[in-house]
């Protein structure tokens, strides 16, 4: 009977049995790409809609566009005011936000599984039909301009994180704040959140997860009838500029009054999650083995050298072009940055020579296991696995039995990886540091009334 009916539909549709869980497809015709993911405990779903366009698509006229567009979407469209847009959710106990990243911007709602196709219409409506009009975008943009201050202007880590990024990649977009920079937001035109708009949100451009006490048998019929209706609009082209290969290691050091913990921060340039050869998994479980309060940097740098007050790592890899891996030391109180450095890089040279164990990559594994069962333990986490990894160029099947590829993930590639990434000339180091910081490294002193940032090579 399904079969019979997704034909009548005109989808073409694939199920893909994995470890993990189950996930339903179905293409429309148009080009949208739609998931399923089935979980009956409770009565509630989730629709994640997400378009392939995010601030790394911008043109470098209208940087923070893509965020500015997300916050616009909630607007209202021609057929559904803003006001009764933003309260109808609401009024069916439901939850709604939105996200813009590098290279994906994503609308999301859970509700109780009865109002599915509220959300459905509602969603595929703004797909098309959306009102932007100049007045609220002037209101919105004044939002937005708050939204900067409260995360960047009045915030020395956000200021820090901005100077630390664009030091990390000097020609690719990844190096620029999602939200712009003041004057970017400042010169943005309606026009130019309409031409935005215009280019990328259309179905051909977008995956459509929905996750929860629902099947395809119920989703495919909906989605026919709200987006299934929307033209297919001209495939947009991405013009990502290539990074180059980075040669030397850049520091980054920032004063600021308002600090009160100075903090060391790592970076080193590191494949993306597209990557098929098992990098990626591995890069995953050496940042777990690295993190934590029984982790390699926490153990050595706080508990047994004491000159730490915490330290951890992180690998940021569910991107569609070259990701960080990023690693972290707050000091001891008393204790000078440049000790906390100087223990931090004998850490990773003895890392190197000696490597990893079977031990701890067994260990680091089974943490990122329980991770990957937790975010399953909720119909916003299972939709957003799908929705991420198809997003960036993952297939079904890879999303689907990523427990299996961490599971075959050896110590050697552990430690190749390690090998491959911690290259000292392709990182980046950087402190956020009171002026009076003890052990900071020489610099200019800082006026008073300023907030300086200096990033030296």
């Amino acid at each position: 009977m399904f079969a019979a009916a997704a034909l009548a539909l005109a989808a073409v549709c694939s199920q893909v049995q994995a470890a993990d869980f189950k996930v339903d497809t179905a293409l429309l015709a148009n080009g949208l790409f739609v998931a399923v993911v089935e979980d009956h405990r409770a009565p509630v779903v989730t629709q994640m809609l997400y378009y392939r366009a995010g601030s790394a698509d911008e043109l470098p006229h209208q940087r923070g566009v893509a965020h500015f567009l997300e916050h616009m979407m909630f607007q209202g469209t021609s057929t559904t005011p803003g006001p009764e847009f933003r309260g109808v959710i609401a009024r069916f106990g439901g939850r709604e936000n939105a996200t813009t990243s590098a290279d994906t911007t994503t609308y999301f709602q859970t509700v109780g599984r009865e109002a599915l196709e509220l959300v459905m219409r509602l969603e595929a409506d703004r797909m098309h039909n959306l009102a932007i009009d100049e007045k609220a975008f002037l209101s919105e943009k004044e939002v937005i301009k708050e939204e900067r201050r409260n995360r960047y202007e009045n915030e020395p880590g956000g200021q820090f994180g901005e100077q630390y990024a664009a030091a990390q990649y000097l020609v690719h977009p990844y190096g620029n704040p999602i939200i712009g920079h003041m004057h970017e937001i400042e010169k943005l035109t309606w026009q130019d959140a309409l031409d935005w708009y215009k280019r990328w949100y259309m179905p051909n451009n977008a995956t459509l997860v929905i996750a929860g006490d629902t099947s395809m048998a119920e989703v495919l019929p909906l989605a026919e009838k709200y987006y299934g209706v929307i033209p297919r609009g001209p495939d947009p082209q991405r013009f990502r500029p290539k990074e180059p290969p980075q040669l030397a290691e850049r520091r980054v050091i920032m004063y600021d009054a308002r600090v009160r913990q100075p903090s060391l921060s790592r970076s080193y340039m590191a494949p993306g999650g597209t990557l098929r050869d098992g990098t990626p998994q591995a890069l995953a479980i050496l940042a777990s083995l690295l993190s934590g309060s029984t982790g390699r940097l926490y153990q050595s740098l706080v508990v047994q050298q004491g000159v730490g007050a915490s330290a951890g790592a992180g690998y940021s890899g569910a991107t569609l072009d070259d990701a960080t891996f990023g690693l972290f030391v707050s000091p001891r109180r008393g204790v000078d940055v440049a000790v906390v450095e100087r223990a931090l890089d004998a850490e990773i040279d003895r890392l190197l020579l000696e490597g990893v164990t079977e031990a701890e990559v067994e260990l680091a594994r089974q943490g990122v296991l329980t991770g990957l069962i937790f975010a399953r333990d909720n119909v916003m986490g299972l939709a957003r696995r799908v929705g991420n990894g198809l997003s960036i160029g993952l297939t079904v099947d890879e999303v689907t039995n990523l427990s299996d590829k961490y599971r075959g993930i050896t110590v050697a590639q552990v430690n190749a990886a390690a090998k491959r990434v911690f290259d000292k000339r392709r990182s980046v180091t950087g402190m956020l540091l009171p002026p009076a910081a003890t052990g900071a490294p020489a610099a200019a002193p800082a006026p008073a009334a300023a907030i300086p940032a200096a990033a030296r090579p």
